[in-house]
């Protein structure tokens, strides 16, 4: 069983910035692709970015390009989502995501990842 756990969640003001990352216990990491996804209050979880095994490849939603980059070490088995230009509608928990089998077909897909975190708290004031 692989355990993600998430840290660096918090409260800071549209546009400020805060660093997630996600550490896994797996110690063959580098055979995980890894996404972030977010629940809103209310609102169903979404895909925010995923990374390829090797982290040649990212992926984005729409409305967090060029705001968010997610890295990974696999060295130190951690996958990390920087986020910059917070905006209030940024606001949500956030969570790490493992998937272990095969390329990725649909990042987007909550059923692509096998193992997931407990998620950590984003919230942005206007």
């Amino acid at each position: 069983q692989v355990q993600l756990v998430e840290s660096g969640g918090g409260l800071v003001q549209a546009g400020g910035s805060l660093r997630l990352s996600c550490a896994a216990s797996e110690r063959t990491f580098s055979n995980f692709a890894m996404g972030w996804f977010r629940q809103a209050p209310g609102k169903e979880r979404e895909f925010v970015a995923g990374i390829t095994r090797d982290g040649r490849y990212t992926y984005y939603k729409e409305s967090v390009k060029g705001r968010f980059t997610i890295s990974r070490e696999n060295a130190k088995n951690t996958v990390s989502l920087r986020m910059n230009s917070l905006k209030p509608e940024d606001t949500a928990v956030y969570y790490c995501a493992a998937s272990r089998w095969g390329p990725v077909r649909d990042w987007y897909a909550e059923d692509e990842y096998d193992y997931w975190g407990q998620g950590t708290q984003v919230t942005v004031s206007s």
